[in-house]
């Protein structure tokens, strides 16, 4: 393989592995980090809901019996949020493992490259076990933040170079934001010109 080559590979392969270790932290957050979110929301409402009328409505209460299911859904993984974390660690450790790799190969002799290949190799075998397929709801957009706007990609965005639109924001997101603006939109011009009957 070709130094330009084996670049291309170290630098995808530092990008699966990074965001999957950035993922992993995400799944860790949410599950560690939502339920105290979800419950303080719930109690301040709840209190809220004693002194304005407006927050004692139906609406409101709907509102957060979902989000106390949203709760329950989180507190599914809260079992295995170790791993999730001892995950993105290990994740974390290949990642760095890479980014040497990449600088070395950047200036390293010819001869050199064909071990350094077969390091990528290895440290590909080692990706794979470690990785825990299942991750909670929004992981992916959490993961995002973290590892564009958070971790120092610069040597991945060499060889990928990563566009705010298309890579940096998930299309999820995009869509999510986009609908969201609609249903806010028609929601409005159905406040300002009701429909007559």
């Amino acid at each position: 393989m070709q130094r330009d080559e084996l670049l291309k590979c170290i630098a995808e392969t530092g990008y699966n592995v990074g965001f999957g270790a950035k993922k992993h932290f995400a799944t860790y957050d949410i599950v560690e980090k939502a339920p105290g979110l979800i419950s303080f929301i719930a109690t301040a409402m709840g209190i809220y809901g004693l002194v304005w009328e407006v927050l004692a409505g139906k609406a409101i209460a709907a509102t957060l019996t979902v989000v106390g299911v949203v709760g329950l859904y989180i507190m599914m993984y809260d079992s295995r949020k170790g791993e999730y974390n001892a995950a993105g660690v290990e994740l974390t450790k290949l990642f760095n493992r890479l980014r040497h790799l990449y600088r070395t190969v950047k200036s390293c002799p010819d001869a050199d490259l064909p071990r350094h290949e077969a390091e990528l190799r290895t440290i590909e075998g080692e990706y794979y076990p470690v990785a825990i397929s299942k991750q909670i709801l929004l992981a992916d957009w959490w993961a995002h933040y973290k590892f564009f706007w958070q971790h120092q990609i610069d040597w991945i965005d060499e060889q990928k170079h990563f566009r705010l639109m298309r890579d940096k924001i998930p299309l999820s997101l995009s869509l999510a934001v986009l609908a969201l603006a609609a249903v806010g939109l028609s929601c409005l011009v159905g406040y300002l010109h009701p429909w007559r009957g």
